[in-house]
């Protein structure tokens, strides 16, 4: 969660920005009366504040907008993000397409500083929400989830997947953003590629898939899971069994499992939406604080 410092806008191109306080995002144009909006992939250029104050405690003279940010935000590591997140303000929302650029025409900080944290820490974006964003607003990225199903009968197109509708219906209540959602054959090797793909290309924080966690010989989602984990998270699938066994005896014959590859946390969920709906009710809470810790988010594990 980050806050908006300033909201900044220059009505002629090769003029600074100056902070206005508040302005009118436009979806697939960016912000209202500024003269870098269009129908690009930069419409909107966010910067974040801790990186512009350093800046200018080497001496930079730099107000609000010098920098040539649409957006000051407070809070968030901006350049850090991976292209694609995206980014939440009341109404508004904006996708990250670019971080940094390349400096053709050197500024005015440039000039008298030989310096200009920009081209390096800008991050550019286009606006898929439109809204009024002002000064003191919130801004936030969602969680983004990886949905897999895993199911022969569903890849080749023979039942129709009603799991993973259930669970992108739970997370997006919960705000969060669904960036990927396939059905896939129960081959291992499948399953293992698309995870690495969500994990290592996608980086979204969390992938739920539902299915192939029982005993047929094609069963093989704990496995996948495993295979592609840096680590395990035994404590999730021990508690999710406990629950389930006081709805249903048969809970005891799940073998799915959950581990973390880099800052994506894995999770098998059952095959029918029912279960589904039943696991995800009792994990969600729990869960947002592990994604906090594990996205670096919220560093504290004591916590209540």
């Amino acid at each position: 969660m980050g806050k908006i410092r300033a909201v900044c806008l220059s009505a002629e191109k090769g003029t600074a920005k100056r902070n206005v306080g508040e302005g009118e995002f436009i979806a697939g144009h960016g912000l209202k009366g500024d003269a870098h909006a269009g129908d690009t992939h930069r419409q909107v250029s966010l910067l974040s504040y801790r990186k512009a104050e350093a800046f200018r405690a080497s001496g930079a003279e730099a107000p609000d907008g010098a920098f040539g940010e649409n957006l000051l935000v407070d809070g968030i590591e901006l350049s850090a993000l991976p292209i694609g997140t995206v980014l939440r303000c009341g109404e508004a929302a904006f996708e990250i397409t670019q971080i940094g650029k390349e400096c053709h025409n050197r500024c005015e900080i440039f000039k008298r500083m030989g310096d200009c944290i920009m081209p390096r820490e800008g991050v550019f974006a286009r606006v898929i929400h439109g809204g009024v964003v002002k000064t003191g607003d919130d801004l936030y990225a969602p969680y983004r989830i990886g949905v897999v199903t895993a199911s022969d009968r569903g890849a080749k197109g023979e039942r129709k997947d009603q799991s993973g509708p259930v669970i992108q219906e739970i997370v997006r209540d919960r705000g969060y953003e669904v960036a990927s959602y396939r059905v896939l054959s129960d081959e291992q090797e499948e399953l293992e590629a698309e995870l690495k793909r969500l994990c290592d290309e996608l980086q979204v924080s969390l992938v739920l898939t539902t299915g192939g966690t029982g005993f047929s010989p094609r069963d093989r989602m704990p496995e996948a899971t495993l295979n592609v984990a840096e680590r395990q998270v035994p404590g999730i699938p021990e508690a999710l069994r406990r629950y389930s066994v006081t709805l249903t005896k048969r809970a005891m014959l799940s073998r799915a499992a959950a581990g973390i590859r880099g800052r994506t946390l894995i999770i098998n969920l059952p095959g029918s939406p029912k279960a589904v709906r039943e696991h995800l009710e009792y994990l969600m809470d729990t869960l947002e604080h592990g994604l906090d810790v594990l996205t670096g988010r919220d560093g504290d594990c004591a916590g209540p």
